[in-house]
């Protein structure tokens, strides 16, 4: 990445269409006081409370003022496009993957009318609680999970959706699952937006499930979530026409990563977040491009405040794209000692 360029004038039209952003934000409840930078020459201390003062902060705040000031390495606006991983980047993801435990939730609902599932691998490793066994079985998990909602609306699996969200809660926080997003990086995304960035969420869960929520929690609109998709068959229900949710899964992960982004969004970011080997591609094709780049890492070493898992771990786990990082020099963002706090308030 490029080192920042002098302070220049920021124009009063910026400054406007900054205001207007953060008073949005602001409006709509995805941010708090102080969520937004007053200008592209911030410090960004004022919008990113929860960050320590170090240098993963400091390359956030370089490359924002770098393309967003007129001069070299200014990018306009609609190049500014920024890509996060969701599963252990924007929210936890342990000890399972959560889109994961609400299909095991939607399995033991149908269990009763399919009892054949009693001699499944699978099944039994669900139901006796070896979360080792699920992550390293999950093609065949997947195929319980298909079939349990195999032939639902994508109306009525929305719905199933939001009433699991609305009452889940984690296993060892006793949080809800949609408070389990990081507060820092929700500081991120506003501070973005806020310098005329478009955020989107580039994942291996499913668009339906995370279109859901997005929006509410990360202002990201649904329109702006890539993700794996289900297939969907157009029917008429009872004389009224419904999307119908068929067997099968079109994957976003690893190198179908930036399929997606290319497919979806037509342009190839500028900044790139996440904390896997599954966001390792995203990770390279972002710090590949022409002009200034940032590829940020989130290392999880925080097992008093969240959990410790790199390496050996049976979800997320982060081994080549840790190796790439160092090699390359991505901006690895450690959850221990650059994140003041790891989630938001209790309301």
């Amino acid at each position: 990445m490029a080192l920042a360029m002098p302070p220049t004038p920021v124009s009063s039209a910026w400054t406007r269409r900054a205001f207007g952003i953060c008073a949005g934000l602001l409006a709509t409840g995805v941010i708090g006081l102080g969520g937004c930078a007053s200008s592209p020459a911030s410090s960004g201390a004022d919008a990113l409370p929860s960050w320590n003062d170090g240098p993963a902060r400091q390359a956030i705040v370089n490359f924002v003022n770098q393309v967003t000031r007129e001069g070299p390495g200014y990018v306009p606006p609609v190049e500014r496009i920024a890509v996060f991983d969701n599963d252990g980047t924007l929210w936890s993801e342990q000890p399972l993957y959560f889109q994961f435990v609400f299909m095991l939730d939607q399995v033991k609902a149908a269990a009763p009318q399919h009892p054949e599932w009693r001699s499944h691998p699978a099944f039994q490793a669900m139901a006796s609680g070896d979360h080792a066994a699920l992550a390293g079985n999950e093609k065949a998990m997947l195929e319980l999970v298909l079939a349990a909602n195999a032939g639902m609306t994508a109306e009525d699996y929305d719905s199933r959706i939001r009433a699991w969200l609305a009452q889940a809660r984690h296993p060892k926080t006793g949080r809800l699952y949609t408070d389990m997003v990081y507060q820092p990086q929700l500081e991120l995304l506003a501070y973005l937006r806020a310098h005329g960035f478009k955020t989107y969420i580039v994942s291996g869960g499913t668009v339906d499930f995370m279109r859901t929520w997005s929006e509410r929690v990360y202002g990201i609109p649904p329109e702006q979530v890539v993700g794996s998709f289900i297939p969907l068959r157009y029917e008429l229900k009872d004389g009224k026409p419904a999307l119908v949710r068929q067997p099968g899964m079109d994957v976003n992960d690893g190198p179908t990563k930036p399929v997606g982004i290319a497919r979806q969004i037509g342009r190839r970011p500028i900044l790139a977040f996440g904390n896997s080997d599954g966001d390792l591609q995203m990770l390279e094709y972002t710090a590949a491009g022409a002009g200034p780049r940032l590829a940020l890492l989130l290392h999880h070493d925080d097992a008093d405040r969240e959990f410790a898992y790199d390496r050996q771990s049976h979800v997320g786990k982060l081994d080549k794209a840790w190796d790439e990082a160092l090699a390359k020099r991505w901006t690895v963002v450690s959850m221990k000692s650059d994140w003041k706090q790891v989630w938001p308030a209790t309301k």
